[in-house]
């Protein structure tokens, strides 16, 4: 008698998104910041997370950077979960944190402080990235804590873009700069995501320079997902996109 060997069905890699969330929770002891959040992000987009202040945005990022560990949920990377509260599994699996201060090594030059983050990569890494900030290449020798504001805030992206990330979480790129030098940082967030097929995923003050560069908004009040919707319609669409900053009930 002849048996038939059962093959599991073929995956659609096209349809497995590069970043997903899972009911993720988040918080700080037995408080909870982010309630239930799901999130699937595919290869090369930009998702904006919106919402006032203390709405859990930076307790995303930090989630997803495994520097917090989810109370609840999961979140995976290209369908295989990452170990909760693990930076070490979650900067493994490709994802990347352009904290909101930066971090940089003030005292180091910018190419000392790109070569800090480079690890072991190859020297290709390090000319990529002055490809991508030229102003940056011209100011190589320089201390980082001589750079203007905005050319620090390039220095801080720089430093995650030579890790190759898979997944790159922007927290305020706009944080302490002039809204003209945002307006000509916030592109580079696009292009970046263009470039590399990474998943971007920004959380920003500025809203309509966010919404001008991103795939998807979404909007955090106390926590929850209000307003989940693709840039553009939010952008064409600025009183649904107050009523919920203002925790009012959008249709």
């Amino acid at each position: 008698m002849s048996q038939t060997m059962q093959t599991e069905p073929d995956v659609d890699q096209a349809s497995v998104p590069l970043l997903e969330c899972r009911g993720v929770r988040a918080g700080y002891g037995d408080i909870t910041v982010v309630r239930e959040l799901d999130l699937a992000a595919a290869p090369g987009s930009v998702v904006a997370v919106l919402g006032p202040n203390g709405a859990g945005k930076t307790t995303l990022l930090t989630t997803l950077a495994g520097l917090l560990k989810a109370q609840a949920g999961e979140v995976r990377i290209d369908g295989s979960p990452i170990r909760a509260g693990q930076p070490a599994a979650a900067s493994a699996a490709g994802v990347v944190l352009v904290p909101d201060d930066r971090a940089l090594f003030t005292t180091l030059t910018v190419e000392e402080n790109i070569r800090a983050a480079r690890g072991g990569r190859s020297r290709d890494a390090l000319d990529r990235v002055f490809g991508w900030f030229p102003a940056l290449a011209d100011r190589r020798r320089l201390a980082a804590g001589s750079l203007s504001g905005g050319e620090q805030q390039m220095l801080a992206v720089a430093r995650a873009l030579v890790q190759d990330p898979r997944v790159l979480l922007v927290d305020e790129m706009s944080m302490g700069l002039a809204p003209v030098i945002v307006e000509d940082l916030m592109p580079m967030v696009r292009r970046v995501a263009d470039d590399t097929g990474a998943v971007v995923v920004l959380v920003e003050q500025h809203v309509r320079l966010a919404l001008e560069v991103a795939d998807r908004g979404l909007v955090l009040v106390h926590g929850e997902v209000v307003l989940d919707r693709p840039a553009a319609e939010l952008a064409a669409d600025p009183d649904t996109l107050e009523r919920a900053y203002l925790g009012e009930g959008v249709a």
